[in-house]
């Protein structure tokens, strides 16, 4: 037993390092810039004013003409769900750490932000979108070619009141969440059968490893 937690102490501590060392340069291991995708979705608006399906066609082409092998062109767009408001996706980029999308809704929704690992960066194309903090009687208003930061740690309520489409981040951990809770269902719906089906707990699995980028 003693070996067994001196091995489990000695592996948090090394873990744990390297955690603290990845999120001390987690910004160098990034392949887009904050301020070059802010100017392209500010450019993007300026060649075409409300026409969302040419921003983002504007955007999508000049990040693959930088880095061809990282952008994905095919607009696979999807529902999801996030704090009780639903939007819709388009995935351009997703590597272990970092995760470029289109987000947003044509009819409108609200929720939470979710509480995020690292900043987030929500470069408003078309519409608008409102948010506030806890405790704040008065809401921010992000109009097209604006840039909601949402400070790490931070959350807010926000709201889309009509229609919005943004340029979006989100962070490794958010990504591997995701990933989890998916590789789970789709492994606890193959095995159909009860004798086979297993438990993969996200708590367990996913909350731990999280825990050590933190």
């Amino acid at each position: 037993m003693a070996r067994i937690l001196s091995f489990v102490a000695i592996l948090v501590g090394v873990l744990s390092s390297i955690a603290y060392l990845v999120d001390r340069n987690l910004d160098s291991f990034y392949i887009f810039k904050t301020d070059h995708l802010h100017d392209l979705a500010k450019r993007g608006i300026a060649a075409h004013g409300n026409d969302t399906r040419a921003i983002v066609d504007y955007i999508t082409a000049e990040l693959h003409e930088m880095h061809p092998k990282n952008v994905n062109l095919k607009q696979e767009w999807f529902f999801n769900n996030h704090g009780g408001a639903m939007g819709s996706m388009y995935i351009i980029h997703a590597s272990i750490t970092e995760y470029l999308i289109i987000f947003g809704s044509a009819i409108g929704t609200e929720g939470h932000s979710g509480r995020h690992t690292a900043d987030d960066y929500f470069h408003i194309l078309t519409g608008e979108q409102w948010a506030y903090k806890a405790g704040e009687y008065a809401r921010e208003i992000y109009p097209a070619g604006s840039v909601h930061h949402l400070v790490r740690g931070e959350v807010k309520g926000y709201k889309i009141p009509e229609h919005c489409f943004a340029l979006d981040t989100l962070d490794l951990p958010t990504m591997w969440t995701t990933t989890v809770i998916t590789a789970r269902e789709m492994i606890g719906n193959l095995l159909v059968d009860q004798s086979l089906r297993i438990s993969i707990s996200l708590p367990g699995f996913s909350k731990l490893f999280i825990a050590m980028l933190m």
